[in-house]
């Protein structure tokens, strides 16, 4: 008798455990190992549902991602915003960077800049070209202010093209320059100390239209970080946020802020918990 009761309650484990792991639900991303895969995961362990997550290696440009999503090959991926992400995908309206991603530094040659310390306004600033990724939003972002701009379809080659003299600037985010500029090695060229580019345009976590509960569920899990406190204390102990803006002296810096075609009305602005100040800022003259 207490054998037949064993092995029923080895068989029920058993079960028990096979249903556990078949009801994990996989979430396919393009996101690798970094503050936005960290987001992710956190907030998808808020919600009663079991999530584990598969990255997809294959390098993708912005319009091969969206095709991915769409096609339900891609859950989720992050991205700054446009309207065209909003209008095909499902945006998760939660700022990711906190707007720190449209706070843009600039990689400039060496040699130039005696130039960029000279510039005090937009119409000053126009002078000089920017270099952009073809697929970025940011490119449409500067187009549509009527400043010079040169696009590639390849992020990479953007930095030979600068040295080269193709154009004048990298526009990157603040949190990100530094890195990128340490992943693409060139003894000519830095991070300018003069501008801050400054525009309205989040970033997002996109998730496939196929799957509306799982974008619920990262909202919600989204959600409740912010009301406790969490997704502050995570975002400024992985991006080092003290330390940025020490480094970074925002408020030192001439501001050149553009307009953001096409910005959604449901854009957030309205909840500045979700917002880093330096939108208020006023800069340098």
């Amino acid at each position: 008798m207490k054998k037949t009761v064993l092995i029923a309650l080895m068989v029920a484990t058993s079960v028990f455990m096979m249903t556990g792991n078949a009801v994990a639900r996989e979430v396919v991303t393009t996101i690798p190992k970094s503050w936005q895969l960290t987001l992710m995961e956190h907030a998808l362990k808020r919600t009663d549902k079991e999530y584990r997550t598969k990255i997809v290696t294959t390098e993708m440009n912005q319009k091969r991602k969206v095709e991915e999503s769409l096609a339900g090959n891609i859950d989720i991926f992050w991205s700054m915003t446009s309207a065209e992400l909003e209008s095909a995908l499902l945006p998760i309206r939660i700022p990711i960077f906190k707007g720190l991603l449209g706070n843009r530094l600039l990689i400039i040659r060496k040699q130039s800049q005696p130039q960029f310390n000279s510039v005090s306004n937009k119409s000053d600033f126009s002078s000089f070209t920017a270099g952009q990724n073809h697929y970025w939003p940011d490119a449409d972002i500067i187009k549509a202010a009527s400043l010079p701009i040169v696009t590639t379809y390849k992020y990479k080659n953007l930095y030979p093209m600068l040295e080269g003299e193709r154009f004048d600037y990298l526009a990157l985010g603040a949190q990100e320059i530094w890195g990128e500029l340490a992943k693409h090695p060139n003894p000519n060229l830095k991070v300018d100390n003069r501008v801050l580019l400054q525009y309205r345009s989040p970033a997002y976590f996109f998730v496939s239209p196929q799957h509306p509960d799982l974008a619920a569920d990262l909202l919600k899990g989204l959600e409740l970080m912010i009301a406790d406190g969490s997704f502050s204390q995570l975002f400024n102990q992985h991006l080092a946020i003290e330390a940025l803006y020490a480094k970074a002296n925002f408020d030192q810096r001439v501001i050149i802020r553009l307009n953001t075609p096409g910005l959604s009305p449901l854009t957030p602005i309205a909840r500045p918990e979700l917002w880093l100040d330096l939108f208020n800022i006023e800069g340098a003259n």
